[in-house]
């Protein structure tokens, strides 16, 4: 019997959906396979010298309520939502979040003798750590501990947050952590061998002592240099630098191990407090360094108010923190980027000291950036990001002292300097009076005709507001007087007026003393553009007064003149939020009168006065003649 031939199968081909699927297939596979690896346990037998990074080796559950306790994360429901499966890091970046974080961890001894270990979390930083390590008798044991709590609740006395374990012969032990904290949430876990530890912990505490004590070296040098030279630069160093070791001993977990002061000093809030203090410093500092008032006045504003700010953050960070924790971040390198930012202008406009100022700031700045950018999860944890801050403070402490030197150098190079052309000086004055006592006479006749320039150029200056430009109170007096005298010689007329600038008080108490002036210079310039007779004279006669003085003018005259200036006001409209008239307004006193003799010209301006007072009395902006 012939059985038929099987029927050829359609030949199949892999469409583009099928790949996806299949690679999702696979991805889902991996996923499943490393999270069963890590439960499997971390061998903890093999490890020597170095640290084994446990990251690729947790399991983690976010808990954004903070809700869960250890019988919540070890049930069923829970215990598989535990995600596993990151790639090999220094440490687990979680940044800025409100959210409790569960870590778990499986360790395991396969070798046939006990093992000591030590667990560390090495970020001092972190507010909350609650380890729950097994306690030999399949029930847990909890050690509740973190920056935001006193040091003596730590299973080992250490900067970082260690928890000794003991593994026996074929063991593996489960160890959960519970993580939170106010700022960045970063995660360095590392298993030691415990002699390892005790070594590395030694060279970590003599690495903190060497940099402090350089610092205290440079604190204590340059208090003497103060002491000596009396230079404020000195002092302002010395008050950013203490500002910074104390920032950095905060940081580093290095408080005073008593509960209280560890508690005060290792808080996130003090830590975030001593740096803005530590900020408030380098900016005092840079601004003296260099000469940033006199050089750029636009900046040493945004300075003084950064500097306002900074004092005013540490009670935002102890009201609340997490709210105002990234912010703080983006602030401080903000400020970093505009400290550098004036010293390479200053640079470009050949300052000397600025050179010095980038290269040993720019270190700093650069560490202080990496530290940051950690904190956010954006750089892996290594020596420069973990330890940027101490290692470009220490480089800017060193530069810096280099920087001194140079300006020693300098200051003995200008004496030195000085000291030659003094010498030459006197050599030239001992062959000119050789050579010609006529040619010494018309030297010393030239210098008698500069001084009295300058002695004319200081009068002037004597005779002018500081702040308006135009004549001052004493510039006045000597006219009005002048004045008088020739009207009383003549028979003319003499016209005065009084000016006062309406509710000005008010205007400096909103707008702020720095727009007052500014008020008080357009008025000035609104009345020197008015009263342009060649024989007036426009003077600020002390505060918001101004006066006007017109020669050959009777009362009609000098009441047109008051007129064209409160419309000159009127055309300026300058705003006023606190006059009732919403802008700036002049109350005016005229008075006008033919001197006779015996009369003193203080009458004339007593009757000035008296009119400016019933202007003020009638309501203000308005003109009133005396009489």
């Amino acid at each position: 019997m012939n059985w038929p031939h099987p029927a050829p199968a359609p030949r199949r081909t892999l469409s583009l959906p099928g790949l996806l699927g299949l690679l999702a297939c696979l991805l889902v596979a991996l996923a499943s396979v490393a999270p069963a690896r890590a439960e499997e346990g971390v061998d903890a037998a093999t490890m020597r010298e170095q640290p084994l990074l446990l990251t690729d080796a947790l399991g983690l559950l976010e808990d954004p309520q903070s809700r869960y306790s250890l019988d919540d994360v070890r049930s069923p429901e829970l215990a598989g939502r535990f995600e596993g499966g990151r790639p090999p890091a220094n440490a687990l970046a979680l940044g800025f979040t409100r959210s409790t974080f569960w870590l778990r961890v499986a360790l395991r001894n396969p070798g046939d003798e006990p093992i000591r270990r030590m667990l560390e979390v090495s970020n001092p930083r972190v507010s909350f750590v609650d380890a729950y390590l097994p306690d030999g008798q399949g029930g847990y044991r909890a050690v509740l501990t973190g920056s935001d709590r006193p040091f003596d609740t730590r299973a080992y006395p250490n900067r970082h947050f260690v928890f000794p374990l003991l593994l026996a012969p074929g063991e593996t032990q489960v160890v959960y952590l519970r993580v939170a904290s106010k700022s960045g949430l970063l995660v360095p876990l590392k298993l030691w061998e415990e002699a390892a530890f005790h070594v590395a912990e030694r060279a970590d505490y003599a690495v903190q002592a060497w940099y402090f004590g350089i610092a205290t070296a440079m604190i204590l040098f340059n208090l003497l240099l103060f002491a000596v030279l009396r230079d404020r630069t000195y002092l302002f160093y010395v008050a950013f630098v203490s500002l910074t070791v104390l920032a950095l001993a905060s940081k580093n977990g290095l408080a005073p191990e008593s509960p209280w002061d560890a508690l005060l000093m290792n808080s996130n809030e003090a830590y975030y407090s001593s740096v803005s203090l530590a900020l408030v410093g380098m900016l005092l500092f840079t601004r003296r360094m260099l000469q940033i008032p006199e050089s750029l006045p636009r900046a040493d504003r945004l300075v003084l108010a950064l500097v306002v700010v900074y004092l005013l953050t540490p009670a935002l960070y102890w009201m609340a923190l997490p709210m105002f924790s990234k912010a703080a971040m983006m602030l401080n390198l903000a400020t970093a980027v505009l400290i550098v930012g004036i010293a390479v202008v200053c640079a470009f406009r050949r300052q000397r000291t600025a050179y010095f100022f980038i290269v040993a700031f720019a270190l700093l700045i650069i560490g202080a950036t990496g530290t940051i950018l950690r904190a956010m999860g954006l750089l892996p944890s290594n020596l420069f990001t973990v330890d940027g801050v101490q290692l470009g403070s220490v480089m800017e402490m060193m530069l810096l002292a280099f920087a001194l030197a140079d300006r020693y150098n300098v200051m003995r190079r200008e004496r030195a300097r000085m000291t030659d052309e003094l010498l030459s000086a006197q050599q030239q004055l001992v062959e000119t009076l050789q050579q010609s006592e006529r040619v010494l006479e018309q030297r010393v006749a030239e210098r008698t005709e500069e001084l009295q320039v300058l002695n004319r150029r200081l009068e002037a200056l004597s005779l002018t507001d500081g702040l308006t430009g135009i004549p001052n109170r004493r510039h006045f007096d000597v006219m009005l007087v002048q004045a008088w005298g020739h009207a009383q010689r003549n028979g003319s007329p003499l016209a005065l007026a009084v000016m006062d600038v309406d509710w000005f008080k008010l205007y400096n108490d909103h707008y702020g003393h720095p727009a007052g002036d500014a008020c008080l210079q357009q008025v000035a310039q609104a009345l020197s553009a008015t009263l342009c007779r060649s024989s007036d004279l426009v003077a600020r006669y002390g505060g918001e007064e101004f006066v006007f003085l017109a020669q050959d003018t009777g009362v009609e005259g000098a009441l047109e003149l008051a007129r064209r200036v409160s419309e000159a006001m009127e055309t300026l409209q300058l705003p006023h939020e606190r006059s009732p008239l919403g802008r700036v307004t002049l109350s005016i006193g005229v008075a006008a009168m033919v001197p006779q003799p015996g009369e003193l010209a203080e009458l004339l301006l007593q009757r000035a006065d008296a009119a400016l007072y019933e202007a003020k009395r009638g309501g203000r902006n308005q003109v009133v003649a005396d009489g």
